[in-house]
């Protein structure tokens, strides 16, 4: 089940879904979309399904470049006020769960999630980072890593096997920057969207569950 959710009073105001689960575990993670989508994307409604059937409480929001204009990708001096976004949406769920509090997204939404906890390390538990664009197609050498070697956030990336933002063999070898504890799931046979109209109806439970795996591995270390 998920509901409207709005804070007009927030700045940037958030517009988005909460998805509320009917076993909460206490976890609960902000959820944000990509460059080109919104927070309607089949990707990011189906991992909210997922996570909160499975206990999470989720909220997927729209960042506030796609608030000020309804299409399009976000203009380079957007970031800043996207983090921000991020920002405030991470403190109202904090007021609804007495657990893990994870952020992530979507490519461009991912990236700006990770470069955030990168700049404030304490404010979330962990980053769940669908597709992270390592570099732009056909652009290997333009490589999107500059703050990894900053993060120290726990990071768990889903990347697709035929993405055309980074191979797989390039992803392991990034990943390599980060102090904080990751994990890699390959989809083989995804792109950049993961989910695809032959992706098995299974997947989005199949990627919670490990991520949840991931997450009872930082437990075991603390």
């Amino acid at each position: 089940m998920f509901i409207p959710f709005v804070d007009l009073k927030s700045e940037p105001a958030i517009h988005g879904f909460l998805h509320v689960p009917s076993r909460p575990t206490g976890n609960a993670i902000v959820l944000t979309h990509g460059a080109g989508a919104d927070c309607q994307s089949k990707l990011l409604v189906e991992m909210s399904d997922a996570f909160a059937a499975s206990g999470f409480t989720v909220l997927r929001f729209d960042l506030p470049f796609r608030l000020a204009r309804p299409h399009g990708p976000p203009s380079p001096g957007s970031a800043i006020r996207d983090r921000d976004g991020l920002r405030n949406v991470v403190a109202v769920m904090r007021d609804k769960t007495n657990g893990r509090l994870l952020m992530g997204g979507h490519s461009y939404g991912g990236r700006q999630a990770s470069m955030l906890a990168s700049e404030e390390p304490q404010l979330v538990d962990g980053l769940f980072l669908l597709s992270y664009p390592l570099h732009p197609p056909r652009k290997p050498n333009e490589l999107r890593t500059g703050h990894f070697p900053k993060l120290a956030t726990p990071t768990f990336f889903v990347h697709g096997s035929r993405d055309p933002f980074g191979t797989t063999t390039e992803m392991k070898s990034a990943l390599e920057l980060i102090p904080a504890s990751h994990a890699l799931f390959e989809v083989h046979g995804a792109g950049h969207e993961i989910l695809s109209k032959r992706a098995a109806t299974e997947l989005p439970a199949q990627i919670v569950d490990g991520f949840k795996i991931f997450l009872k591995t930082l437990t075991q270390k603390d």
